[in-house]
């Protein structure tokens, strides 16, 4: 299987959709999230480091971001392919992500990218504000998000359409249809 990259706004259902993905095809999985505090509680040198920016309340560099994610992607099992959630964010860090890649002789793969009307994507994280109590997912921390994304995040996907591997799934409602379909486009691919 190819690397993916799956993209999408705040709420669009890449954590879902991984895993989804990653069950059928037994590919690796590197959310950047999970990395991140994985590198931090296990103290390593990578982690000190994050967690110094984080802790000054500063976003972690993209060449500190890419180093975990080579650490990360170079102990997963080779040939299998690898689902990345989360990651890039922006073009300087789709550009970083390629030229690692391509140092291990590897490609991005292709981009699955989560269309999803902003109504569904608020009513789904104001939902999971409820379910799962995080505090960072209140109306206005969302439109705030929503924000950044449509400035800093959403130009990527330009980015990988002209590159050739962007893929696109718009939602019709069921997550079930959405997922047939990125399901039936991989299929093709494997």
């Amino acid at each position: 299987m190819k690397n993916i990259i799956i993209f999408g706004a705040p709420g669009s259902g890449k954590g879902t959709y991984s895993d989804e993905i990653v069950a059928r095809y037994g590919m690796g999985h590197i959310s950047t999230g999970d990395v991140l505090r994985s590198e931090i509680k296990n103290g390593t040198e990578l982690g000190k480091i994050a967690k110094g920016y984080i802790d000054n309340g500063q976003l972690i560099p993209d060449e500190l971001m890419i180093d975990i994610l080579a650490k990360t992607y170079d102990a997963l099992p080779a040939g299998q392919g690898v689902i990345f959630d989360g990651f890039p964010r922006t073009i300087a860090q789709a550009e970083a992500l390629k030229k690692m890649l391509a140092a291990r002789k590897h490609d991005m793969g292709i981009m699955i990218e989560l269309i999803v009307d902003e109504e569904t994507l608020l009513a789904r994280l104001l939902n999971r504000a409820i379910e799962q109590g995080r505090a960072d997912d209140n109306e206005e921390t969302i439109k705030k998000r929503f924000e950044v994304y449509h400035k800093q995040t959403e130009p990527l996907s330009k980015w990988f359409e002209q590159e050739g591997i962007r893929n696109t799934f718009t939602w019709k409602g069921s997550k079930d249809v959405m997922l047939g379909e990125i399901f039936a486009f991989l299929d093709t691919i494997k």
